[in-house]
This record gives structure tokens, C-alpha cells and sequence, in this order.
């Protein structure tokens, strides 16, 4: 082999940083969006050009060689500066054409921006939206969004947030639940009834812990973390459950309870890279999805 030495490819050093990261080849090319032989192929082109082994090879995956190790933190500083310069490059555009690509959790992807993405085609049609419905959290550095709709405050550098408001929660329960359990008049009488609560997450336990009302999670007869489900679990009659106050004040077959205790609120945030931001279609989207989301905030 040649040994003056050889600039490295990014791809050869991105499947190294993606392997490193996942432990397997096939869980590589996953996060990739490509195969498993391509990846081999690319850790061994690396392993040639450099002329030392990076991983350990072993039947329930790979672990990097102290070689191997000694790389990871240089290729992480090449993936940033790959990342740096397409964010710049790409905030340039000067046009409202081309594609936006917004994050948001399940049940606001499902509930509030529908319509908003509807408006914001109607009056921008040369603006292409894709919607990423996911609760985990999308890495706006890495352009796995443009823009994210968060229930939290991001705290990373680099990012612009605006806070759009707080959602008010309520408590709510089906018509027909009430009908076959009988009202809720007095917040003791919530021990007499069925309430829906969360599985792994604890954030109610939590909340009616801080409201002085001690519970476990058997004392939720039903528990689902996926919110889409809950809420449906609530609308069939499984019992009583928490939800964003405009979803249950919509929906004719459901009743607002009060339980005697104030219920916390749930921010919304919007943010994007700082690089992107300026970019005119993701400003203009931007904007458009400030004023959709207002009337759901106090």
C-alpha cells in the first residue's frame, strides 16, 4: 500500500461513527438509511486505508479496538463540521421554494397542525412540508428536522426557541362512563372511580403526588403511555383521565370534572437551528405555526 497518506472519505468515517455508536452493522444501517453489506464494505475500505483494525468482531456484535476508540471523538468533530456546513450552506437560500421539515410529538402531529400545514400550503404552494410524528426528540443540528414543536424548552446552542404559550390540562371523563359510575361531584369521590393513567411514564403520579393526593400506579385501573390511545381509552368509558383542556372541551360526549386541585400546563415551544432560521421558507413556516398554535395557549 501506498504510504503517503490518503485523505479520508466522510462515508468511510460516518458507517465507522455509526457502528461505533450502535454497536452492529445492521443497526448502523438502520440509522443510516442504507444495507448491511454496504456498511461491512465501508468499515473494511477504513480499516484498509488506515491499516489498522477498528473493531473487534464477536457473535453478538462489534466493540471498538483501542484504535477504534481513539477515533470515535475526531470522527464526532467530523460529523459537526459535515453538519456545520450544509446548516450554513442551506440557511443561504433566498427562495420560498423547496421543503421544510417539521417534528412534532404524536398527539400534537394528530390534533393541531393538520390544519396548520393545510393553511400554510394554501397560501404558500410552492413550500413542500414534511411532518415527523414522533415523541422522541429529533436532532435539529443534524437536519433530522428544520423545525420542532416541543413541549419542553430546549437548551442546546445554536437553537432559536420561541415560547408560544402553555396549554391548559384538564380532567374529563365520557358521558358514558358518568352515566354507568355515577358524577363526580366531590374530588373525594375520586377513589370510588376508574382513572386512566400512564404505564412507565409517572408524570400524573407525580403531578397528584404534589397535589397531596398520595396514589401508585394500581391506583390507575387503566395505564397507556401512547397519548392517542389514552385519549381514546378515556372517550370509550375506560374512566376518568387527563387531557389538554381543548381536546375535552371539543368533544361533545366528554365532561370537564373538577377535582379541586390545580393542574399543571404544558409549554409550547417552537425551535430551530439559528443557521436555518433565517432561511425565508422556514421563517415563513415559522411564523404560520406560531399563529396556528396561538389559540391553544393561554
Amino acid at each position: 500500500m501506498d504510504d503517503t497518506l490518503q485523505p479520508l472519505d466522510w462515508s468511510l468515517a460516518q458507517a465507522f461513527l455509526a457502528v461505533a455508536e450502535t454497536g452492529s452493522l445492521s443497526a448502523a444501517a438502520r440509522k443510516l438509511g442504507t444495507t448491511q453489506p454496504t456498511i461491512g464494505r465501508q468499515i473494511k475500505a477504513m480499516e484498509w486505508q488506515l491499516g489498522a483494525e477498528l473493531f473487534h468482531r464477536a457473535p453478538r456484535g462489534l466493540s471498538l479496538t483501542h484504535t477504534g476508540t481513539q477515533l470515535v471523538e475526531p470522527a464526532q468533530a467530523m460529523r459537526d463540521a459535515v453538519n456545520q456546513m450544509t446548516l450554513t450552506a442551506a440557511g443561504q437560500s433566498a427562495s420560498l421554494k423547496g421543503t421544510v421539515r417539521i417534528t412534532a410529538s404524536v398527539a400534537t402531529s394528530v390534533y393541531h397542525l393538520p390544519q396548520i400545514i393545510s393553511d400554510i400550503r394554501a397560501a404558500e404552494p410552492d413550500i413542500e412540508i414534511e411532518l415527523v410524528a414522533s415523541d422522541e426528540s429529533r436532532n435539529l443540528l443534524f437536519r433530522e428536522a428544520d423545525i420542532a414543536v416541543r413541549m419542553y424548552r430546549p437548551t442546546q446552542e445554536d437553537l432559536i426557541t420561541q415560547h408560544i404559550g402553555e396549554i391548559a390540562l384538564g380532567v374529563f371523563a365520557s358521558r358514558s362512563y358518568l352515566k354507568r359510575k355515577g358524577g363526580l361531584d366531590d374530588p373525594a369521590q375520586i377513589a370510588e372511580h376508574d382513572v386512566v393513567g400512564y404505564d412507565a411514564d409517572k408524570s400524573i403520579i407525580d403531578g397528584m403526588r404534589d397535589a397531596g393526593v398520595p396514589v401508585d400506579r394500581h391506583f390507575f385501573k387503566v395505564r397507556c403511555d401512547d397519548n392517542i390511545a389514552y385519549w381514546n381509552l378515556v372517550r370509550a368509558g375506560c374512566g376518568v383521565g387527563f387531557a389538554q383542556k381543548t381536546l375535552g372541551l371539543d368533544d361533545p360526549e366528554i365532561v370537564e370534572i373538577d377535582l379541586g386541585f390545580p393542574l399543571p400546563t404544558l409549554p409550547v415551544w417552537l425551535t430551530a437551528h439559528e443557521a436555518m432560521r433565517r432561511t425565508p421558507r422556514i421563517r415563513r413556516v415559522w411564523d404560520m405555526l406560531a399563529a396556528g398554535l396561538a389559540p391553544l395557549v393561554s
